[in-house]
């Protein structure tokens, strides 16, 4: 996600969906531009990203408008790859696939005892389904192919789609507990602790 950042020199206006790749979004990009980050604030409104990027994209333009997503809310309206292909927006995608709905997970893990319940992912290759659509894109599985990746999306004036399969059980942090102040934030993972 950093990458993004420097790749365009702080230009993009990055959207995002809603789970882990928000916060990630939120803590490795620099927003230097006054509306460049277009979030789901709080609302947990999985699938917002794509669509709230062709909006993006079609009132504003003449930007470079990234839609940093998850696996599992890219999935919630991945419908819209025919509006942003009919439409010949430029959107670039980027896809955190972790194979799991992270959030989701990380909660069951520090919250429920490691009871996981409906969180791992198969999903579909995404790279074949934005191509059903005509849309170009890549997968990239190892951290020399990031920055390529990247900078051949750019070179697309029409949409691309980049599927960055990610170590699948990192958690984000720091975060805070359910129902917890700010001061109870939990900064850091601690091996082998169970939050109850």
């Amino acid at each position: 996600i950093r990458q993004i950042y420097e790749v365009t020199g702080g230009g993009a206006i990055v959207v995002t969906g809603v789970g882990q790749h928000q916060m990630w979004a939120a803590q490795h990009c620099c927003y230097d531009n006054p509306n460049s980050l277009i979030s789901s604030g709080g609302l947990g409104t999985m699938g917002f990203g794509l669509p709230a990027s062709v909006g993006v994209k079609v009132g504003r333009p003449g930007e470079v408008v990234w839609c940093i997503d998850g696996d599992g809310s890219f999935q919630m309206t991945i419908q819209e790859l025919g509006t942003i292909a009919q439409e010949r927006l430029g959107i670039k995608i980027a896809i955190i696939n972790n194979a799991y709905l992270g959030m989701v997970r990380q909660w069951q893990g520090l919250f429920y005892e490691r009871r996981y319940v409906a969180t791992p992912l198969s999903g579909p290759d995404f790279v074949q389904v934005a191509g059903a659509y005509g849309i170009p894109g890549l997968k990239v599985t190892k951290r020399e192919g990031v920055v390529p990746a990247i900078e051949r999306a750019l070179t697309e004036d029409g949409p691309f789609l980049i599927d960055f399969v990610v170590e699948p059980e990192e958690d984000v942090y720091p975060m805070v507990p359910p129902g917890a102040a700010l001061a109870e934030v939990i900064e850091e993972p601690v091996k082998g602790e169970v939050v109850v």
